[in-house]
């Protein structure tokens, strides 16, 4: 089973670690507490260790290889799973506010590491420091939240037929949770995950990508150092780095309850028959391709700059990422003439300075990706309005760097290739549409369901969008762009993007197992629906 786009390296015989290593690399990494020198360990189960192969962490900037990893061998997940599972025995019993507060002490401590986190973010996935900071604190809030909720996780009581009955739905412990994340959110998906898993009683085992593990040690190190100073057994937030045949471990377990993946659509439909087949939980979030659709009324002050983040934010990168534009045909070109100004206005460089708005592609094999996607394009004579190339000058032809592109297809066919087929770059297509009916039918007519956007002043747009006969995405936003969501309501999508949910509002009613209790506190013992059973 393939549970990354990229696989884990053998390393016999490659460069030491830390010659040739930039100062900036380096004083982050020290920073976090991670030898720029020396293998790191990649696996924690309440204590470091990792003998597999090794792993190398490649900065997407520069090329120059960040250190390397000894990820977990078969043997080490084992013993892995079966300490998290005995660290969920015991935290099950710990209560709720209690995990609470561990929580809020890993709020703080997140918080007091923000920066070198979000730098560490911008130096090993690519996005750009505004960003890796805010990634990180998408931890912190949910971090926030998760302490609330852990006084709040309340089940129901339900009104009984019976004379002296009472029903009670209740939440419990669920057991071992294990999040697989990818490499665009590789700090803020684990935090959505361990704060609702830890709140409601489970222990977490985290499979990180392999091409962002030294985020995933980082991190760990910072909460495993609370879980300890509490008296916690580390293995309530355990780690395994390594490849495809660590992910697929850890998916086809009996000993994990409930996995959360984050990635590709078709790894995702893999890794929800594999854990269906064993009848586990699965919370799946998977791809995205959202629209955006500008309306004649919409502002284009606010509208246009919405769109350029959207699409050219993360490099394009973000599974909420503006894939497809929608332009009414009243303000099409005035639309289109402001975002090329704002697309050659945007001056790649390096993520961690303050003023760069774009960083790289994450990998080699996504630029890759990206230049099939251009070639497709020029193949259906789709007009290139800006783009379609990769930054060749030095400094950044020793990184991932591509040029936004917007393209507009010939045809608008929702069930083209080039429309129902997302592509992890930043490539922004667009299409002309006459009427809201048909940008709505547009918009609905791809195979996934994530976010979607309309701009509009007009309040029956807003009730037809929003609407059953509306956008049919998990995210629907009026008047804010498909990228940006905050913690506080449910994260996730519909249709082939997974029905997944994470994050706020009722994502934490996954990580439990509900039990409906009915108690006779009475002197008789009544049939329901007024069935006699009597001889």
């Amino acid at each position: 089973m393939i549970l990354a786009r990229h696989t884990v390296l053998a390393l016999r015989g490659a460069r030491p670690v830390g010659r040739g290593l930039s100062t900036r690399a380096s004083d982050i990494l020290t920073s976090l507490g991670i030898s720029s020198t020396t293998e790191v360990s990649g696996v924690y189960d309440g204590k470091w260790g990792g003998s597999g192969e090794l792993m190398q962490s490649v900065c997407p900037t520069t090329g120059e290889v960040l250190a390397r990893v000894k990820t977990a061998t078969p043997q080490e997940l084992h013993e892995a799973l079966e300490k998290t599972r005995e660290a969920y025995v015991f935290f099950r019993n710990i209560p709720a506010p209690r995990r609470g507060e561990l929580l809020r002490q890993i709020r703080e401590a997140l918080g007091a590491k923000r920066e070198e986190l979000g730098a560490l973010v911008s130096l090993e996935m690519g996005k750009i420091r505004t960003e890796g900071v805010g990634e990180v604190q998408e931890f912190v809030d949910i971090c926030d939240y998760a302490v609330g909720l852990s006084r709040m996780m309340n089940g129901r009581v339900v009104a009984s037929e019976r004379p002296g009955h009472s029903i009670l739905e209740v939440p419990n412990p669920l057991g071992v949770v294990a999040v697989l994340s990818a490499f665009n959110f590789p700090v803020a998906v684990y935090g959505w995950n361990l704060a609702l898993s830890m709140a409601a009683g489970n222990a977490t085992i985290w499979k990180p990508s392999p091409t962002t593990p030294l985020c995933s040690i980082a991190v760990t190190r910072i909460v495993s150092g609370v879980l300890e100073r509490n008296g916690i057994p580390g293995a309530v937030a355990g780690l395994v780095t390594g490849g495809k045949d660590v992910g697929s471990a850890v998916v086809e377990s009996k000993d994990v309850d409930l996995v959360s993946f984050t990635g590709s659509e078709h790894v995702g439909r893999i890794v929800g028959k594999t854990v269906m087949s064993r009848f586990g939980k699965v919370i799946l979030e998977l791809g995205g391709n959202n629209a955006s659709v500008i309306m004649p009324d919409a502002d284009l002050n606010l509208a246009v700059p919405a769109v350029f983040f959207g699409a050219v934010g993360t490099a394009g990168q973000r599974c909420t990422s503006t894939r497809r534009l929608y332009l009414h045909r009243q303000i099409a070109d005035e639309f289109m003439g402001r975002l090329k100004k704002l697309y050659a206005s945007v001056v790649p460089g390096d993520p961690l300075d303050s003023a760069t708005l774009l960083g790289p592609m994450h990998t080699k094999d996504a630029v890759g990706i990206y230049h099939n996607a251009i070639k497709h394009l020029k193949e259906i004579d789709a007009e290139i309005v800006t783009g379609g190339k990769s930054y060749e000058q030095s400094p950044l032809d020793a990184g991932n760097f591509v040029q936004p592109t917007i393209a507009i297809p010939k045809s608008a066919n929702p069930t083209d290739q080039i429309w129902s087929t997302e592509t992890f770059a930043p490539i922004l297509n667009a299409a002309v549409f006459d009427d809201l009916e048909e940008a709505i039918g547009w918009n609905n007519a791809v195979p996934q369901g994530l976010s979607s956007s309309i701009w509009t002043r007009d309040l029956r747009n807003v009730g037809k969008w929003i609407g059953p006969s509306g956008s049919d995405a998990g995210i629907v936003n009026v008047n804010v762009g498909t990228s940006g969501a905050e913690i506080g309501a449910a994260f996730g999508g519909n249709k082939s993007t997974g029905w997944g949910r994470e994050s706020g509002g009722d994502a934490w009613k996954e990580y439990v197992r509900w039990s409906a209790c009915t108690i006779n506190f009475s002197d008789a013992a009544p049939l329901a629906q007024g069935v006699s059973f009597a001889t």
